[in-house]
């Protein structure tokens, strides 16, 4: 099948593959696996802030691994300089030139450790690579590698020798998540598997090829969005800048990246067109993050998870069906949570959370203003080490590939 003729179920396939990889090698919810892979075809980047020994580092490099990209960690510290990561122009002693020294940024995944402890200069280093997809250094711009994505870690516990994130740069992220523990299961599982291997760190073989990464990522832009879902977005934002609790709500630029992130939702599910429900799927990992709180609502732990919350209840949700040339949402199992079609669970979608919790409809929040939210993954079977043997498929057995199945894999 010639890669121009790929359709949305082939997309969805390749990006099962991809998730089943990922979890040979990590204990990842499939909430947070779904919103940071929304990111990455969405041409976005992701910011997870966790305690340390979660599986931040794990999680990223696989995710690399397992869609055969270039992958390099830089650590931040406090005397990072941003040289350091964009590189610098050197002298050659035996040609007599200044020639330029790519620094770790040129890599497809840059995991950017501990990005809090460096001063903002260092942390500024990344506001244009993140944004343009270039870096410039004495005056020369150098393009970096497509793809291109950053995965940010910080702890949220350690605030000492800390260097809070600029909102411009928060504003950046197109998704912030958390991993949380693993449940016990999911230490137990992850025990067996290092005693049954000698590494310390798992590693997977690559699910799909670099080139495939980038169809995914134009074949995502061809996803189409009612102008119902369209303005539901821009409600919702505009719900946030409203809260009296927030400072600023979500800006125009966060807009954009919901938008973006709806659309490779949708495609990972296999489908040409954006639901309400892949918006309010990634409402807290899109919206959160981008939303300033006042000084009164930080006192009182307030989080803007529930500012986010409020404007999720407050805004209606519009009714939008497939169009004419567009099929119905398939029954196949969800990727984010691993369950049947919306359609046939036991609780409406549409009275779910965007961490797939029950909640109420919209308007009936009893307590909208007030109250914090805990981290959307805590508690569950997050990100750690799993182990190296898994089959590629749920039930132990590889999936059947018609002969005119887009050739993702290597």
């Amino acid at each position: 099948m010639d890669e121009t003729n790929a359709t949305p179920d082939d997309a969805a396939r390749a990006v099962r593959r991809v998730v089943e990889r990922i979890e040979e090698a990590a204990v990842v919810d499939r909430e947070v696996l779904h919103a940071m892979l929304s990111a990455v075809l969405a041409r976005g980047h992701v910011l997870l802030e966790d305690v340390p020994g979660t599986g931040k580092t794990v999680t990223a490099r696989v995710i690399a691994e397992a869609m055969g990209l270039e992958f390099k960690r830089i650590q931040f510290t406090p005397d990072l300089l941003p040289s350091d990561v964009t590189g610098s122009t050197i002298y050659d002693e035996e040609t007599g030139e200044f020639e330029f020294a790519k620094g770790p940024i040129f890599t497809n995944v840059v995991l950017a450790d501990e990005i809090n402890r460096a001063p903002p200069k260092t942390q500024a280093a990344l506001l244009e690579a993140m944004e343009e997809g270039q870096v410039s250094v004495d005056g020369t711009t150098y393009d970096l590698p497509e793809p291109f994505l950053v995965v940010a870690t910080q702890n949220p516990i350690e605030q000492e020798g800390t260097f809070r994130l600029p909102e411009a740069q928060r504003d950046r992220f197109s998704v912030k998540t958390s991993l949380g523990y693993p449940d016990l299961e999911g230490e137990m599982g992850l025990l067996e598997r290092r005693a049954n291997r000698r590494s310390l760190s798992p590693s997977v073989d690559p699910a799909v090829r670099p080139d495939a990464v980038r169809l995914l990522q134009d074949m995502t832009e061809d996803v189409t969005v009612d102008e119902k879902v369209r303005r539901y977005i821009v409600e919702l934002a505009r719900q946030t800048r409203a809260d009296q609790r927030a400072e600023i709500g979500v800006s125009p630029r966060g807009v954009q990246r919901v938008f973006e992130a709806a659309r490779a939702a949708a495609l990972i599910d296999g489908r040409s067109y954006v639901t309400p429900d892949d918006v309010k799927h990634l409402a807290q990992s899109t919206m959160a993050h981008r939303i300033v709180l006042t000084t009164e609502a930080t006192v009182e732990g307030v989080e803007g998870s529930a500012v986010v919350r409020h404007a999720l209840n407050a805004v209606d949700v519009p009714a939008v069906a497939p169009g004419p040339d567009e099929p119905a949402p398939a029954s196949e199992p969800d990727l984010d949570t691993g369950s049947e079609d919306p359609a046939t669970d036991s609780e409406p979608s549409s009275e779910r959370d965007s961490d797939g919790d029950p909640e109420s409809v919209p308007g009936s929040d009893p307590n909208p203003d007030t109250g914090s939210e805990t981290t959307p993954a805590s508690g569950r079977g997050d990100a750690t080490e799993r182990g190296d043997g898994s089959s590629h498929t749920r039930d132990g057995h590889e999936e059947p590939r018609s002969d005119d199945e887009f050739d993702w894999a290597r």
